[in-house]
């Protein structure tokens, strides 16, 4: 029974340890991973995209991919000092074992059974490649089965294209991987400018990020240089000379920050999206130019600065190259440095009033709907109805000039006669077309902004107002405007939105300091070395101050204010961001030749006189003008005709008699606090400069009679409803004109 049992637990026990080894194989071989088909990861999936600017400075920096993708050095573009402090360092037989290098695994385990822990390890840069690519816990087992995946890595791979791998995505402190992040995260500094205690320091500080961190335990780091060094040069690595600049003088660390300052940029397109096809290696390359972002930065944050007594803390500048559809710079103002509240906002994106600058818009609307740069409009006092109020509207130096051509009402950026341009084209068309140009803020009905839409009501942003100025710079087409190199929109088609002779003519208003004379003097501020069409603008309440300007190729947009939207103290678009847009056209044309803004073929100059806008005479003090060719102006200035002609007036001013004031549905109240019999209210009309006479009648009785060139009535109040009206003779017409019939009322 006895020698039964021997027998057959003689049989059992081998078929347990060949079982045992079995299961042991087939373990090791289940957990045995394959490897990728190439130790290249900048093919992997990208959890976030790095953005570069065009020539491939980096605008933002990632960390939250798995490996690096962004920072990859070629083997044989990393320091030969480097490398050998990491094979001296990490692997010092690394180009003579197979993957394993059991001598060293050997004296490791000697050292941790003397010492009763764990106090060396013997990992090949195989096996930490290994581990790198096959994340497990740090167990026997693990490291059991690294040594079979270390072999078979060295067959599947070089020890160039392994070696290169390690260098590019060890892991070091602050999610940083690879040497060349390192040296970034350390020193601030490039791979090739480091000395060589700096090289020292990375290929010690491998062993433990966190410990040895530079920043954090410098004296623990340099211990460990100091011994790396006297290794390397015991194995002839380094020589004598090597050696004392490795082990003296000490190191000092830099933190890393990116060479320009474009995160409203990139977090733009971050928010924005982009297609895939744009996307290489984990990289958008962008239009961004990073030395102009730079100085434009500096020149807005200088000005900023020289204007904080004005209280004015925010700004921004966008910079275009509109010829090749690029935003070439987009820079916000220092209110994110200073703690300003709403420093974190977009200034470029933000929507904020825009004062006059949508006027060229309009008056371009007007000249593809029949008027000419010579057309005169009224700048007289002007007060429209608003509900049942009235409205006065106002030029900023709350001057009238009268009767202006439409090159002077734009070139001096008048109220007055815009609100009568508005009244020509019609608000809903002017808004039409504002949608048109790409002005989604104004998101609102052409009732709900009004007359006032002319003079800056609603809200824009200096992406918008720039994008649609680059279509006046494009001889009216307006073009999308890209911001990464190869972006898709650069096949959308342009979209034509003024014809080739309106935007021609506005661009040369723009740029005429003749046109602008009235209110702003002969200053040169606006005047720029290179032809440059600007408009500024100011908000209401000096809230926002803007200026906008456009060469043959770039064009400038610049908002200066409070993103918290408190009021500067009298900063206007001239006083303020012009300065700004001189300074950026400067570094614009420094190392170019300037070119004259383009002017249609299709316009011809004809004498005219600058008083009546018609071909002068002998006598007219005659400027050049542009019209479109077939419709230039005839006849004869009646202003400055022969007597036999003078008394004949136009039959077109004979249409603008009209009564202005009081406007129809007009509520009016009795002051309490004034004696009724003192009371007044002023009945205005308006009319051409020859009125003779004007009768003033209230409910179809004369309430009073004013002279030659009189166009106002103090009308002594009483309550009730009435009805207006009145009558004016002009100068050589026999029968008086009658405006029609106002009702309004008196409580």
């Amino acid at each position: 029974m006895v020698g039964r049992r021997r027998k057959t637990a003689r049989l059992i026990l081998p078929a347990i340890a060949i079982l045992a080894v079995l299961v042991f194989t087939w373990k090791t071989a289940r957990d045995i991973l394959p490897f990728p088909p190439s130790l290249d990861m900048r093919s992997m999936d990208v959890r976030k995209v790095r953005i570069v600017d065009r020539a491939g400075v980096p605008l933002s920096v990632t960390y939250a991919n798995e490996w690096n993708i962004h920072d990859f050095v070629p083997l044989h573009e990393i320091p030969e000092l480097l490398l050998q402090a990491f094979i001296v360092s990490e692997d010092q037989r690394y180009f003579s074992h197979g993957g394993v290098d059991w001598k060293a695994r050997i004296h490791a385990l000697v050292q941790n059974i003397r010492a009763g822990r764990a106090v060396r390890g013997a990992s090949t840069v195989t096996e930490q490649v290994v581990r790198m690519l096959h994340p497990r816990p740090r167990t026997l087992w693990s490291r059991w089965i690294e040594g079979f995946e270390g072999v078979r890595l060295e067959r599947l791979f070089t020890k160039a294209d392994i070696l290169e791998f390690y260098l590019n995505q060890v892991p070091y402190g602050h999610n940083r991987r690879g040497v060349a992040q390192a040296a970034r995260l350390y020193f601030d500094r490039g791979l090739h400018t480091l000395d060589i205690r700096e090289m020292l320091a990375l290929a010690v500080l491998v062993r433990a990020p966190s410990s040895l961190d530079l920043h954090r335990n410098p004296a623990a780091l340099e211990k460990g240089i100091d011994r790396l060094a006297w290794r390397m040069l015991v194995l002839g690595v380094i020589d004598e000379t090597q050696h004392r600049m490795a082990s003296s003088g000490g190191l000092s660390p830099a933190r890393h920050e990116l060479p320009v300052d474009a995160g409203h940029f990139t977090q733009h397109l971050y928010r924005r999206g982009f297609p895939d096809h744009l996307v290489q290696n984990g990289t958008l390359v962008t239009t961004l130019d990073a030395s102009l972002q730079k100085r434009v930065r500096q020149i807005l944050d200088g000005r900023l600065r020289d204007l904080s007594s004005s209280d004015v803390r925010d700004g921004a500048v966008l910079v275009v190259d509109h010829q090749a559809g690029e935003v070439l710079a987009w820079v916000n103002g220092w209110g994110l440095c200073s703690g300003t509240p709403g420093g974190w906002i977009d200034a470029v994106t933000a929507p904020r009033q825009p004062g006059s600058t949508l006027k060229p818009f309009l008056y371009a609307l007007a000249l593809d709907s029949g008027w000419t740069p010579a057309t005169l409009i009224d700048d007289s006092p002007l007060v429209e109805s608003l509900g049942q109020g009235l409205h006065f509207f106002r030029n900023y130096s709350r001057t009238c000039y009268g009767p202006l051509r439409l090159r002077e009402a734009l070139g001096n950026s008048l109220n007055i006669p815009a609100v009568r341009t508005i009244q020509f084209v019609g608000t809903d068309r002017f808004l039409s077309l504002l949608h048109e140009l790409g002005f989604n803020s104004l998101s609102k009905s052409h009732n709900h902004y009004g007359q006032g839409l002319a003079l800056g009501d609603g809200e824009v942003s200096l992406f918008e107002l720039v994008r649609a100025y680059t279509a006046l710079a494009r001889s009216g087409e307006l073009h999308p405007l890209r911001m990464a190199v190869y972006d898709g929109e650069a096949g959308v088609k342009p979209v034509r939105v003024f014809s080739e002779e309106a935007a021609s003519t506005i661009a040369d208003i723009l740029s005429d300091p003749q046109a602008r004379r009235l209110e702003f003097g002969d200053g040169n501020l606006l005047r720029l070395p290179v032809q440059t069409a600007v408009k500024t603008g100011t908000s209401s309440g000096h809230l926002d101050s803007w200026v906008v300007g456009f060469s043959h190729r770039h064009t400038v947009g610049v908002w200066m204010g409070n993103l918290d939207r408190r009021p500067t103290i009298g900063v206007t678009g001239a006083s303020g961001p012009a300065l700004v847009m001189r300074a950026v056209f400067a570094e614009l044309n420094r190392h170019r030749d300037g070119e004259a803004l383009f002017m249609s073929p299709r316009l011809v100059q004809v004498n005219i006189c600058p008083l009546s806008g018609t071909p002068a005479g002998s006598s007219c003090p005659g400027v050049r003008e542009f019209f479109k060719r077939g419709e230039e102006p005839v006849g004869v200035c009646p202003i400055h005709a022969d007597s036999n002609t003078a008394g004949t007036p136009p039959s077109a001013q004979s249409r603008r008699v009209q009564l202005q004031q009081p406007t129809p549905g007009l509520q009016l109240a009795m002051d309490p606090r004034i004696p009724d019999d003192l009371e007044a209210f002023p009945f205005v009309i308006s009319v051409p400069p020859e009125v003779q006479k004007v009768e003033w009648l209230v409910n179809g009785e004369v309430a009073g009679v004013t002279g030659v060139g009189e166009n106002r009535f103090l009308w002594p109040v009483s309550r009730g409803s009435h009805l207006a009206m009145a009558r004016v003779w002009l100068q050589g017409v026999d029968a008086p004109l009658e405006t029609p019939r106002i009702p309004f009322a008196v409580r």
